[in-house]
C-alpha cells in the first residue's frame, strides 16, 4: 500500500524526449522532495512570525489565549508536512518498503487533518463572535466586529479547504496502485490547498486581502508551479493531474470571489456556523 502524503515511485510510463538525460532522471526523483521542503520554508516564514506576535498578544491580555483544537491543528498539520518530506525522500533514495510503511500512517494522519480542520473553523469563529458581542469597550467592539467580517470572508476559503483537499487525497489514494505519477502529484496538489493560511501570513508579501482573494489564488498557484513546470518541460504537455485541480478549484475560486465581502454571505456565515 502507497502512502497518502506525496512521492511515490518516480517512474513513468510513457517516454519523453528528455528520458535519456541523467539530469532530468535526478530532477524526476527530486522534485517531489524539493516541493515538500518548499511548502514546508513558505509555512514557517509565515507562521513563525504571526504566531511569536500572537503570543505576545495572550501575554498582553489584548486578544484570548489559543483554543486547543488550534494547537491541535498545529501539530498534525506540522506533522502532515513533515511526512510528506519523509515520505519523498524515501522514494529518491530508492527505500520503497519503508515509504509504503510510512504510507498507513499518512492515511490515518490525513483523516485526523480534515476532522481537526471542521472543528477549528466554527471554534474560532464562536471565539470571535463571542468576543464582539462582550468587548468591553466601544473601541473594543468596533475591532472585534471588523475582525468577524473579515473572518466571514476567511470562512469561505477554508470551506474550500475543507472540500478540496480530502477530495485530492482520496483521488491520490485511488491512484496509488496503478498510476503513480498521478499519485504522487495529487498528494502535491491537496498539500497547496491549505497552504494560503501561511502563504497570507507572510508580511513582506504584497496581498489584496482583505479586499479580495485575488493573490491567494494566485500565491498558490506560484508554490505550485516548480513542479509544473519542470513536468511541462520534461514530458512536452499537461500532466492529468493539473487538469483535475483546475477542475476542481476554479468553480470554487470563482464561488468565493462571487462571494467575498457580500451581504448575503455575511448574513448566511452566522447561522452556518451556529451562533444565531
Amino acid at each position: 500500500m502507497a502512502t497518502v502524503t506525496g512521492a511515490v515511485g518516480f517512474e513513468e510510463r510513457k517516454p519523453d524526449y528528455l528520458s535519456g538525460t541523467p539530469r532530468a532522471h535526478a530532477i524526476d526523483r527530486w522534485i517531489f522532495v524539493f516541493m515538500a521542503a518548499w511548502f514546508i520554508a513558505i509555512v514557517l516564514a509565515g507562521f513563525v512570525p504571526d504566531s511569536l506576535m500572537k503570543i505576545e498578544m495572550v501575554r498582553a491580555g489584548l486578544r484570548p489565549p489559543f483554543p486547543i483544537v488550534l494547537h491541535m491543528h498545529a501539530v498534525v498539520m506540522g506533522a502532515f508536512l513533515l511526512l510528506l518530506l519523509t515520505q519523498s525522500w524515501l522514494m529518491a533514495t530508492g527505500r520503497k518498503a519503508l515509504h509504503m510503511q510510512l504510507g498507513v500512517a499518512g492515511m490515518v494522519l490525513a483523516v485526523v487533518v480534515v476532522i481537526v480542520g471542521f472543528v477549528l473553523v466554527p471554534t474560532m469563529y464562536h471565539q470571535l463572535w463571542y468576543g464582539a458581542q462582550n468587548a468591553p469597550t466601544p473601541e473594543a467592539k468596533a475591532g472585534a466586529e471588523q475582525a468577524l467580517a473579515f473572518w466571514n470572508n476567511i470562512t469561505l476559503l477554508q470551506l474550500r479547504i475543507g472540500l478540496l483537499f480530502p477530495l485530492f487525497i482520496v483521488i491520490g489514494l485511488k491512484a496509488r496502485g496503478g498510476n503513480a505519477g498521478l499519485h504522487k502529484r495529487m498528494m502535491i496538489l491537496a498539500t497547496a490547498i491549505p497552504l494560503p493560511a501561511g502563504i497570507d501570513r507572510i508580511p513582506w508579501l504584497p496581498q489584496t486581502m482583505p479586499g479580495n482573494p485575488i493573490t491567494v489564488d494566485l500565491y498558490t498557484l506560484l508554490a505550485l508551479s516548480p513542479m509544473f513546470v519542470w513536468d511541462v518541460v520534461r514530458n512536452g504537455r499537461v500532466h492529468r493531474a493539473y487538469w483535475i485541480f483546475a477542475a476542481a478549484y476554479l468553480p470554487c475560486a470563482v464561488v468565493v470571489h462571487a462571494l467575498w465581502n457580500t451581504a448575503w454571505w455575511a448574513e448566511k456565515v452566522p447561522r452556518l456556523m451556529g451562533v444565531m
